[in-house]
């Protein structure tokens, strides 16, 4: 495997997909002027094109349709104006009211409804689209001149100008639509659901586990230490190389770290997986040889990078972490919406579902010749399973409703699982929350009907287990 190919394709012995966006495709992603340029830049072509064509028309080398209009200076600028006018002051009080309304709806649903106005390719083309067609009314405008020995009225481009208009009409139209379709609660919780899934499928694909055992057969012998070693040398001998600023982790570029550590000929372990707060001045990763350190810690910084806010790449506990909110959101006393937190419940337990079903496995990535050269925190099935259960768990105490759905989607989540390590994740939540119903619910009833689900999840996972100990059946096959 060549050193520029660690980009590109996975990681030896970790079996991680690299295909996520970049951190840079995201930030330009989540902004609300790179769509906009792209369009007024295309609308000052488009006006150029049309200009070229007005200016052969006034000299009679091309012949205007009969469809086009021919106005007089002045007709033509009042058309103008007032195209320009309606346009720029629609894009000022719909835009306002629109960032007004989702200010109201983040109250309920968090902060990432004003992220994702932003970041919706959607609102970004409806505002690009507008601006754009103020810019070539204007430029229009500007091409006009009359005098009393000639005139010149690109009416091309006052066509095109109105055919813009008709345009941002039908935009307005989807735009409107549009907003109040993402602003509803099954919208945003499926948004969320489905960036989740995405990002399981991108951090822990579905043949993860056969390709990790592949390439440890193929690497076998290569290395000449083994893992344990080299976290007894890094912790005795190692060289702590410390963060230069502090901020949420978003991406960390392990290709070019592990090319980095093989050129060096060290081995570095991080402190931090993204999604992790970083301190300045605080560890970020041990290099050994300590000598190498100095070598390494500039490619440290380069890798690794930083934001006020926490995102999706390479982060699948993010997209977790915002349907707990919106659910302990829901379940405050101040807004007490049920549903709204079986929703997320619901979603919770598809995202569960999904990672029981794939090869959590160790983050160690080995160069071209199999030697181990970059060792990270690994990814928890436990800790996502407690993620997604805590909080919800906590809030939801007494709430009979809420309890029975979650004890209901643990169950569905183990018949997925495909290995008694995260059985007894599962059952550990199962277990809390049977004796906080046992505390808080006082209606008999309503206990009894949560001591059943227990009892159904505990007989799925034996089920489970029996499963993956008969010989006849494949280990971690569904049921």
């Amino acid at each position: 495997m060549t050193r520029s190919s660690f980009k590109s394709n996975t990681i030896l012995g970790l079996g991680r997909s690299a295909s996520l966006p970049s951190w840079r495709r995201e930030e330009l992603r989540t902004t609300l002027w790179l769509v906009p340029a792209a369009l007024v830049a295309g609308a000052v072509v488009l006006f150029v094109v049309t200009y070229e064509l007005d200016l052969a028309a006034s000299h009679h080398h091309l012949a205007l349709p009969g469809w086009i209009h021919t106005l007089s200076p002045s007709d033509a600028r009042q058309v103008l104006t007032a195209v320009a006018a309606a346009v720029i002051t629609v894009v000022g009080v719909v835009f306002s009211i629109t960032i007004l309304a989702l200010t109201l709806a983040s109250q309920q649903f968090g902060p990432r409804m004003m992220r994702n106005f932003v970041r919706d390719v959607g609102n970004q083309v409806t505002l690009g689209v507008w601006v754009a067609t103020f810019v070539y009314s204007v430029l229009t405008r500007g091409a006009i001149s009359g005098t009393q020995n000639s005139t010149f009225v690109p009416d091309i481009s006052i066509t095109v100008t109105e055919v813009l208009l008709v345009v941002d009409v039908a935009v307005l139209i989807f735009f409107i639509h549009h907003i109040a379709k993402s602003i509803q609660l099954p919208e945003v919780v499926a948004s969320i659901a489905a960036d989740l899934m995405k990002a399981i499928d991108v951090e822990f694909p579905p043949n993860s586990e056969a390709l990790e055992r592949g390439v440890r057969e193929h690497h076998r012998g290569g290395s000449i230490r083994t893992l344990k070693e080299l976290i007894e040398l890094l912790d005795s001998e190692g060289a702590t190389v410390r963060s230069g600023e502090s901020g949420y982790l978003q991406f960390v570029s392990y290709g070019q770290l592990v090319s980095i550590a093989e050129d060096a000929g060290a081995v570095i372990r991080l402190a931090h997986r993204p999604g992790h707060f970083v301190v300045a001045g605080r560890p970020l990763a041990r290099v050994w040889p300590a000598e190498a350190a100095s070598h390494v810690a500039g490619a440290l910084g380069r890798s690794h990078v930083t934001g006020p806010h926490r995102t999706l790449i390479q982060d699948p506990v993010f997209a977790i972490d915002q349907l707990v909110e919106i659910a302990i959101r829901a379940l405050s006393p101040a807004v007490n919406d049920t549903f709204t937190a079986l929703t997320c419940i619901d979603w919770l337990s598809a995202g569960l579902c999904r990672i029981s079903e794939r090869t959590l496995a160790e983050g160690v990535y080995r160069d071209r010749l199999g030697q181990i050269r970059l060792i990270e925190f690994d990814p928890s099935y436990s800790r996502m399973v407690n993620r997604a259960t805590d909080k919800i768990r906590q809030a939801a105490a007494g709430m009979p409703a809420v309890v029975i759905r979650l004890m209901d989607s643990l169950a569905h989540v183990v018949e997925y699982t495909t290995s008694d390590e995260q059985r007894a994740a599962i059952r550990r939540q199962a277990d809390m929350i049977m004796r906080a119903a046992e505390n808080e619910v006082t209606e008999p009833n309503d206990l009894e009907q949560v001591r059943e689900r227990f009892e159904h999840l505990v007989s799925v996972a034996a089920t489970r287990h029996a499963a993956r100990s008969t010989p006849a059946h494949p280990s971690g096959a569904l049921s």
